[in-house]
């Protein structure tokens, strides 16, 4: 039986796989949805903070930044209680890009866990939440 850390890995590889095919098509990486999404969840980040909680790092963040702004969907803002920081910001441009690959990204969810029962599924997240909690 292999280990449960191979088994995160491949499903990890099999996602992130199927994600960028799905995305390409709106011209964004895997990990720039991934970035836009964070964005999504919580508008007006730090790069520092867009990178961690995107799973990249500052200098991968920084190189994306430049791209994501440039194709229009963020912009970067003066923090207004800290001058020298900047915001990341999501555009309507991001967020439309967001609503047109959000039902191919819902299907490929519920392929992953189609063969898993409603109670199963809830479990399994459950799970991926405690076993991320555990390690940060």
């Amino acid at each position: 039986m292999p280990s449960l850390l191979y088994l995160v890995k491949q499903l990890e590889l099999a996602v992130r796989s199927h994600l960028d095919e799905l995305v390409r098509s709106a011209g964004i990486t895997a990990l720039q949805y991934t970035a836009l999404t964070v964005l999504e969840r919580h508008d007006g980040l730090s790069a520092a903070q867009l990178a961690r909680d995107s799973f990249v790092t500052a200098q991968s963040m920084a190189d994306m930044v430049r791209a994501l702004e440039t194709r229009g969907l963020i912009r970067r803002e003066r923090n207004a209680g800290n001058r020298r920081e900047l915001l990341i910001r999501l555009t309507d441009d991001g967020r439309a890009l967001l609503a047109s690959v959000a039902e191919p990204v819902r299907s490929l969810e519920e392929r992953m866990i189609s063969k898993l029962t409603a109670a199963e599924a809830a479990g399994f997240r459950q799970s991926l939440v405690s076993a991320w909690q555990a390690l940060t």
